[in-house]
């Protein structure tokens, strides 16, 4: 039988001169390893010759016709521990996918589930971790014990206490619970929305930036639902006439992640609102932030400087803290002191100083910027600059050789500075300490498997107001049509659009002269600076997102 290596160089997916370059040839397994950490082979081609050397079929799972019935033949459990997934039954057999050819407990374990005879076949172990997440979903589970739920009536007499003395997870309304979070993790949901209504609990996840409703839940388990998670995320249970803040964290595969947790009275019952914190998949790598060359030079210049102020606005959810974290990742150096003060901590960094908020102990953000600045900082992070004593201290540390990373709500970048003057804020001091301010919205990400080239015409274009040079080919712009891979959607994550503007000394004169943000404007678009349709435009050129994604983030 061939090895590996030898079914990769005869089908030239190896050079044969790379073989001198094997780190251990002697060791297959550490010479591949070696190869794909130097980007000579793809974990594609690997899994192909894996097969190949096994003598198994390969299959591709992305356009495979997976047979949900098949899935159903193993536990979710075994699926996920031996990171396998039937995918068929042909003839009597029930045929496996797995990524690991010499896994014999799993062939052991998969088949006493099954009760049927194997037949084994290769994926890439990317793409087979990818299905089981799709097919192996939570869903039928939580409707099943939803039912149950209903049936028994049981949180009708389970009180409070009972759910928080239970930590077995064999409770029905801690299962619940558990599924829900579980199944919005794997879901990659940045938010779960679960809301009272008069009849049912309606369950919601944002995926990508847009709401999703789940498999709604009867209405008698609500006071259950809402006291598991108050209790897990250590907020007063007996209190459901105000609003709470609260934090927890969940463990989900190998991972620990971090849940915000927000309360909200309403006419029905309490809402709960989970924001996830999950940054595993999050990269500290600036050029990720898929930045326009101009912007990022802009940019760039700006966050190099000593001192000055850096915002970043947008509303809520428009990645404004993933921007300002991965822009504190570069600069962070062990020989510069960095502190940031945030409401609440989101993502805990190494190797710099992160204050939490808390007002209930008299610690704003004003008093703890104002302490922060006797503890020798070099860059300071603010969470966000929400009222005038706050905006003064940050103006003034930025003017005194601080620089100052910040968040404001606004529409667009121009509209920072007369926020800034509406908060009271001298002008002059404004123009003087504001160095650079970024505006981004996130747009969903066409998916790289199915997207498509849209057929629109020039005239329908520039009625949009995306500009089409007439002397020029016209660009290539696509539009989403939805495979499995993004669950039929035609978006598979998300892109963020910018708009950069660096405060320029006849931008500094707008701002001592008390300019509207539409003079600022035309005068930075006038200076070269690109507006969030048109960096959405660009975008859209780049076959990232497409024109119907431009025009919902975008006004």
């Amino acid at each position: 039988m061939a090895s590996m290596t030898e079914i990769l160089i005869l089908h030239g997916l190896l050079p044969i001169e790379q073989l001198d370059l094997m780190s251990n040839p002697s060791d297959e397994e550490a010479s591949v390893r070696d190869l794909l950490e130097r980007g000579v082979v793809s974990e594609l081609q690997i899994a192909k010759a894996r097969a190949q050397a096994a003598n198994m079929s390969f299959v591709e799972l992305v356009d495979y016709p997976v047979d949900r019935n098949a899935v159903t033949m193993v536990s979710a459990a075994v699926c996920r521990r031996h990171n396998a997934l039937p995918i068929a039954i042909h003839g009597g057999l029930l045929l496996v996918a797995v990524s690991d050819a010499g896994n014999v407990f799993a062939l052991d374990d998969v088949r006493a589930a099954s009760r049927m005879p194997i037949e084994w076949v290769m994926a890439e172990k990317g793409d087979l971790r990818t299905a089981i997440d799709r097919y192996i979903r939570a869903d039928d589970e939580l409707n099943d014990l939803t039912s149950t739920l209903e049936e028994e009536n049981t949180v009708a007499a389970e009180s409070a206490m009972d759910i928080a003395s239970g930590p077995d997870d064999d409770v029905p309304i801690v299962r619940f619970v558990n599924l829900l979070v579980s199944q919005a993790i794997t879901d990659q949901a940045s938010d779960i929305h679960i809301e009272p209504g008069e009849n049912e609990v309606r369950v919601r996840y944002r995926i990508d930036g847009v709401l999703h409703e789940m498999q709604p839940a009867p209405k008698s388990i609500q006071n259950g639902v809402i006291s598991r998670l108050k209790i897990m995320s250590d907020i007063d249970i007996a209190e459901r006439r105000k609003p709470q803040d609260g934090r927890m964290s969940v463990r989900h595969g190998n991972r620990q992640i971090d849940l915000r947790v927000a309360t909200l009275p309403t006419v029905w019952g309490e809402k709960v609102v989970m924001r996830i914190l999950d940054n595993s998949n999050t990269s500290m790598n600036l050029r990720d932030l898929h930045m326009l060359e101009r912007n990022f030079d802009v940019f760039a210049e700006s966050y190099s400087k000593p001192y000055g102020m850096i915002l970043v606005t947008g509303p809520t959810g428009s990645g404004k803290s993933t921007t300002l974290y991965t822009t504190l990742n570069a600069v962070a150096r062990p020989e510069i002191n960095v502190i940031t003060v945030e409401d609440p901590v989101e993502y805990r960094m190494k190797g710099i100083n992160q204050v939490q908020v808390n007002p209930k102990a008299g610690l704003t953000f004003a008093s703890a910027l104002r302490s922060i600045l006797r503890s020798d900082p070099d860059v300071v992070l603010l969470g966000e600059i929400r009222d005038h004593e706050t905006a003064q201290i940050a103006i003034e540390a930025s003017l005194t050789g601080h620089l100052v990373l910040s968040t404001l709500h606004t529409n667009d970048a121009p509209s920072a500075i007369v926020r800034l003057t509406e908060m009271d804020i001298e002008p002059f001091l404004v123009g003087s300490a504001l160095d650079c301010v970024v505006a981004q919205r996130l747009s969903r990400r066409l998916c790289d498997r199915c997207k498509r080239p849209a057929d629109y015409t020039p005239m329908h274009l520039n009625a949009l107001k995306f500009h089409i040079d007439p002397d020029q080919a016209p660009p290539t712009i696509y539009e989403p049509v939805g495979c499995q891979s993004c669950s039929n959607t035609g978006y598979r994550g998300r892109v963020a659009l910018h708009e950069v503007m660096a405060v320029s000394e006849d931008i500094e004169r707008l701002a001592v002269k008390r300019a509207s943000s539409a003079e600022i404007g035309r005068l930075a678009q006038d200076q070269g600076m690109l507006t969030l349709r048109q960096d959405g435009w660009e975008k859209a050129k780049q076959g990232l997102t497409s024109v119907e994604e431009i025009l919902r983030v975008v006004a």
